[in-house]
């Protein structure tokens, strides 16, 4: 079992700059990869970034590559993503996920992990 717990959500205006944080607990020694997604209202859930826990290989959409940047501290068993030249676009609940088996890794859906937090609102204002 693995439990995931995000933060670092909040406001700011666009241009702006936030950190999210993942805090893995539980059965983290078997941790395979973790990801972000994020859902807007109204909208489908969608790929932000992921992470290989081991060695670091890292995943991005296109929406958000060279803004944002996923990170993970292994002996704290977080995961960060770091996120840059924020755009009223990015506003969405953003959740952290976590694969914990082996095996063809479909990073960028929701059927590539099996643990899920609970979210965490990210608002960029105009």
């Amino acid at each position: 079992q693995v439990q995931l717990v995000e933060s670092g959500g909040g406001l700011v205006q666009t241009g702006g700059s936030l950190r999210l944080s993942c805090a893995a607990s539980g059965r983290t020694w078997s941790m395979y990869a973790m990801g972000w997604f994020r859902q807007a209202p109204g909208k489908e859930r969608e790929f932000v970034a992921a992470v290989h826990w081991s060695g670091g290989r890292s995943y991005y959409a296109d929406s958000v590559k060279g803004r944002f940047t996923i990170s993970r501290d292994n002996p704290k068993n977080t995961m960060y993503l770091r996120m840059k030249d924020l755009k009223p676009e990015d506003t969405a609940v953003y959740y952290c996920a976590a694969r914990d088996y082996s095996g063809t890794f479909p990073y960028g859906i929701d059927d590539g992990y099996n643990y899920w937090g609970q979210g965490t609102q990210v608002t960029v204002s105009s």
